[in-house]
């Protein structure tokens, strides 16, 4: 029997115990989990003009992203602390059960209404699977052999986030938008049958306060800053009264919530961890890399659309280097950890990868060789790939087993919160750019009628203007997308000199207390 921070652990033997094979059964349904998850973020994009077409309701066309997107990611520091308390198997099983019954109600929507609300509650779903599967991987597996796992596990992530737009395209362009929605029921219900027969995690029971009011705050406020970044700049101007009062709403509830966090005996998120410089610098560091990891691999489809005139299934292929490379570097990673126990050089080596990958975005052009192109995305998902499921091993080795899921989710939800930023961010500067080099690049007469922003959306429009347009265009995107890439460089930059402030801890070679490190090693 094995005890917790709680008291006596009163499930199975503990999970340290569990056979290679019994780990890759858990895994399996894991995995299945994170799949869906991770797909549902992409595949959706593609199938929405069919969905618009279908149900009407235009003006709610980006809240079904939107509505995702902010209770995915919202959830995640609610649902690590909840698996602290509750248990990682109950809280994973729930997730999966809410964003499974949640793709049912999209894929049977009448309205743009209906649907608006059903993705509002998958993304919760989404968002519990997305920290819980990490945070599971580090109750079955002791950190030292963790890497090769989170590994495998990373890879699943990345090839979901690819193939999404190509599986979403072949089901609109074959059969019904439903199915988008609806292939999630088979898979999700593999995955609550194999996670219920074949994980075992310690877990014991004690009685807990849950900080209702923490919860609240943390909530509304990352809302709050979430729509700031999905509104400014493209439904409400930067400086428009929306805007300034969402961001004043943001920062005095989460402001309010940093007070309540610290007067609470059970904190949602305890302010202490990020005294621990392990998870405090780990955190830091996937934030900067949330920003410029999104906010530029969101705008290469833009570059190979527009600029080389690509269509959006052709796109989508052409990225499979970033998917092969993340593939490639957490696996590389993952079982080089395990060998050697070590994982310092890893978001180093990984982070400058991908620095110089983005440096070589911000030289392409509509002549670039694409063996150049694809040589640029494998260094950089090569790099996020050694880079993005070490950061969590670190922090979950850096802290006691009873806060593991709320650090995971603290460690993921600053990544996707780095991201959210990126991608505002990143859409300023090509905005900005944009409106700035058109009127050298199109004579003033052929602009009349033409929205130039609309159009990024739609290559096949572009591909059909006079050639005195097109080609002012394209040459006007090329440049607005190398200042995009030079502000993902500095970020990247960023997060690399971070990288060299994250110690080194000796990884656990079993489930145990966290030796507490050496004045010298710190």
């Amino acid at each position: 029997m094995t005890t917790t921070a709680g008291g006596p652990a009163t499930d199975l033997e503990p999970s340290s115990t569990l056979t290679h094979r019994q780990i890759l059964t858990v895994f399996a349904g894991l995995m299945a989990g994170m799949f869906v998850a991770a797909l549902d973020q992409t595949i959706v994009s593609t199938a929405l003009p069919t969905i618009v077409g279908d149900l009407g309701g235009l003006d709610h066309y980006s809240w079904v992203v939107t509505a995702y997107m902010l209770t995915s990611t919202a959830a995640m520091p609610l649902v690590g602390k909840l698996s602290d308390v509750y248990g990682r198997k109950a809280m994973f099983q729930g997730s999966i059960v809410v964003f499974t019954a949640a793709s049912l109600l999209c894929g049977l929507a009448q309205t743009m209404g209906q649907l608006v609300a059903f993705r509002a509650l998958q993304g919760i779903g989404a968002g519990g699977l997305l920290v819980l599967v990490f945070a599971i991987v580090g109750d079955v597996v002791a950190p030292r052999e963790r890497g090769r796992y989170q590994g495998l596990v990373a890879s699943v992530f990345a090839v979901a986030s690819v193939i999404g737009p190509l599986i979403g395209g072949f089901i609109v362009d074959h059969f019904s938008w439903r199915l988008v929605f609806l292939v999630n029921l088979p898979v999700g219900a593999l995955a609550v049958v194999i996670v219920g027969r074949a994980l075992h995690v310690p877990f014991s029971r004690a009685p807990h306060r849950i900080d209702v009011l923490g919860a609240a705050l943390l909530v509304g406020g990352v809302s709050a800053a979430l729509l700031v970044t999905v509104w400014g700049g493209s439904e409400y101007a930067w400086d428009s009264p929306v805007i300034v009062g969402l961001a004043v709403a943001a920062a005095a509830l989460l402001g309010l919530f940093v007070l309540q966090e610290r007067r609470v005996p059970e904190p949602i998120l305890p302010l202490d961890l990020f005294r621990n410089r392990v998870v405090a610098s780990v955190s830091a560091t996937a934030f900067l890399l949330g920003i410029a990891m999104f906010g530029a691999i969101v705008f290469l489809p833009v570059y190979l659309q527009v600029v080389r005139g690509r269509t959006a299934t052709n796109s989508g292929l052409l990225v499979l280097p970033v998917m092969l490379g993340i593939l490639t570097g957490s696996t590389l990673s993952g079982r080089l950890i395990t060998r050697f126990g070590r994982y310092k050089v890893f978001p180093i080596v990984g982070l400058g990868l991908t620095t110089l990958g983005f440096v070589m975005f911000t030289t392409m052009d509509i002549s670039t060789p694409f063996a150049f192109v694809t040589i640029a995305m494998l260094l950089a998902g090569l790099g996020i790939g050694m880079t993005t499921p070490t950061l969590i091993l670190a922090g979950q080795n850096a802290v006691e087993q009873q806060d593991l899921g709320v650090v995971t989710s603290t460690i993921t939800f600053t990544r996707s919160m780095g991201g959210a930023f990126g991608t505002a961010i990143f859409g300023a500067v090509l905005s900005a750019r944009l409106a700035a080099l058109l009127p050298g690049a199109v004579p003033a007469a052929a602009l009349d009628g033409v929205d130039p922003e609309r159009l990024l959306g739609s290559p096949a429009e572009i591909q059909a203007l006079p050639e005195v347009i097109r080609s002012g265009l394209t040459g006007a995107v090329e440049q607005s997308l190398h200042s995009v890439f030079r502000w993902a460089v500095l970020f990247a930059v960023a997060a690399f000199a971070l990288a060299w402030l994250v110690p080194e801890r000796p990884l656990r070679e079993r489930m145990g207390p966290v030796p507490v490190p050496e004045p010298a090693t710190a």
